[in-house]
């Protein structure tokens, strides 16, 4: 059988890479696209100083899980005076990075509603304009920096957006550990469950392939040793690396085979339980590990290397997610049994459910 991975994204990775984006730039104006606490931080004023008069402006009101009552003024603010920047810096989260992936795609009449008509209607939709992006994370989890998906949420309707396009993915990904010294210990653990998340994601996933399995299988065993030990040194730089080079593995892999069934399961929970979204997408793994083991001989061999010994290794992965601190069960986020039976159905039914190899729950009963 063939297989097929493309990844276009120029990685650029080590302690000061944020250096290296005058060079990248090439004399081409640029806007910064950040969160409120970049300023404080003193990022947003590096930024000014490393980019001088190629800096055009600063967007640095960007908020988490960014919404379409969120997203439209600054959208079409933007759009409107489209010569001010060819290149938009994201400098963030998955938050900051999804922001600029909508902002960078401009629709004919420079109207937000327009691209959320067709996103809502399933359209394939053709941007009239395009910037190029260039993603610098700030989190080692997102892997948004190597793929080309963004996530509008519209909690008014209680639904989600996908945006995922060709002209989507980064140009460039600017990987820079000293930028992850300051976060805080609640979201260095989400970020790092999160990338924990997209590896064992793009196993369990019909789109797998050999390339995307070595990706996966080494940023997992890279997290399982980092991710503890990070907890207890925030401001190791070398762990801060670590753990920044296995999330953007972890990006790499899932950016050829997407989600699966946690996080078609993450979305509910998010919207209607408030879960941060790499607690979401990560409670659940061990459950959902319970029902890939035996689907498909080649996905088992692979989580064996991943995991090692499959007989136990649910529970070995519930024992590693707990001693973070993070529970485990629906029941522990006021879900009963017969809901997040539902919510799984649910979830199996959408379009990330059904990159998953198991089978549905009627049938697995």
């Amino acid at each position: 059988m063939s297989h097929e991975y493309l990844n276009p994204v120029r990685s650029v990775y080590g302690a000061g890479a944020l250096s290296s984006l005058p060079k990248l730039l090439e004399g081409r104006k640029a806007a910064v696209v950040t969160f409120p606490e970049a300023r404080q931080l003193g990022l947003v004023g590096r930024l000014e100083q490393l980019l001088g008069g190629s800096l055009s402006c600063v967007i640095d009101d960007v908020r988490p899980n960014p919404d379409v009552a969120e997203l439209r003024a600054l959208y079409e603010q933007f759009w409107q005076a489209p010569e001010s920047a060819e290149v938009l810096i994201a400098v963030g989260g998955g938050s900051a990075i999804d922001t600029a992936k909508a902002l960078m795609v401009g629709t004919e009449s420079g109207s937000f509603d327009e691209l959320i008509a067709a996103l809502a209607a399933g359209q394939a939709f053709r941007p009239a304009r395009v910037k190029t992006l260039i993603a610098v994370p700030t989190t080692a989890g997102t892997g948004s920096e190597v793929t080309p998906w963004a996530t509008i949420w519209d909690r008014a309707a209680q639904k989600k957006h996908s945006l995922h396009l060709n002209e989507t993915w980064p140009s460039v990904a600017i990987i820079d550990p000293q930028l992850m010294l300051s976060l805080p210990a609640s979201v260095t653990l989400q970020s790092g469950l999160d990338a924990l998340s997209h590896a064992l994601e793009s196993i369990w996933n019909v789109n797998a392939n050999p390339v995307s399995d070595t990706f996966a299988v080494a940023a997992v065993h890279e997290i399982l040793d980092a991710l503890p030990r990070l907890m207890e040194s925030l401001e190791d730089v070398d762990l801060r690396g670590q753990m920044a080079l296995a999330a953007l593995k972890a990006g790499m892999a899932f950016s050829n085979t997407r989600t699966a069934l946690a996080h078609s399961i993450s979305y509910e929970m998010t919207l209607r339980y408030g879960l941060p979204h790499g607690i979401a997408c990560s409670f659940s793994l061990p459950m959902v590990l319970m029902r890939a083991i035996g689907r498909d001989a080649e996905r088992d061999a692979v989580l064996e290397r991943a995991l090692g010994p499959l007989e136990k290794a649910p529970q070995r992965l519930a024992a590693f997610i707990e001693g973070l601190g993070v529970k485990t069960r629906f029941a522990d986020y006021g879900v009963s049994d017969e809901q997040a039976d539902r919510m799984v159905a649910f979830a199996l039914t959408g379009a990330r459910g059904k990159n998953f190899i198991g089978t549905p729950l009627k049938e697995a009963a």
